[in-house]
């Protein structure tokens, strides 16, 4: 739980807050908790208020149930970090499959394709590419996330995660054109 977690993972807290927290002997969220909100208050402010309430887990912002999606994807850890180029290639296969599955069900296709690529020293890079029409297909993700992929300069270096995700969205129900009648009985239809 939050108790034991260091005051800098909390979101909200950064270098300089952190830094005061620890000043005023405030190093856990266990630490957090034990502080009134007038204390919080006379120290931070309005955030005061913020903090007080993410050490008790309170969060009375509106859920957002209905929020329009931004983005499908999915990415795969490894256990253990790849370094052969033809494993690596299966593996971003297998999460183009999930990737238009995800599509399917969330009926969407989109036009914008991103690959995540994480090395076994946590350096991360990302490669897009953006189509004029909206993709969904497994072969199209497939071919443009291996495309991708194959530019990166791997320089012997192993990967420990691989994702692809779909983004610049357009709902595949929408995107069908209805084409409605301008004449009914040789009249326009108004």
């Amino acid at each position: 739980m939050c108790r034991e977690l260091p005051i800098e993972k909390f979101h909200g807290i950064g270098e300089v807050t952190a830094a005061k927290m620890h000043s005023l002997g405030i190093d856990t969220g266990a630490d957090l908790k034990t502080r009134s909100l007038t204390e919080l208050t006379h120290h931070f402010g309005k955030a005061g208020h913020y903090y007080y309430k993410i050490a008790r887990a309170e969060d009375d912002r509106p859920v957002e149930a209905n929020r329009v999606r931004k983005s499908v994807g999915a990415e795969t850890s490894f256990a253990q970090d790849l370094s052969d180029i033809s494993q690596m290639l299966q593996e971003l296969e297998q999460i183009a499959q999930i990737v238009e599955q995800r599509l399917e069900q969330h009926e969407t296709r989109g036009r914008t394709l991103t690959l995540k690529v994480k090395f076994s020293d946590y350096q991360r890079l990302t490669r897009s590419k953006t189509m004029l029409a909206p993709i969904g297909e497994l072969s199209t993700i497939f071919e443009i996330a291996k495309a991708l992929f194959e530019s990166i300069d791997l320089e012997n270096r192993s990967i420990r995660l691989l994702g692809i995700s779909l983004s610049n969205l357009d709902n595949a129900k929408q995107s069908q054109a209805i084409q409605l009648p301008l004449f009914q009985n040789g009249n326009i239809i108004f």
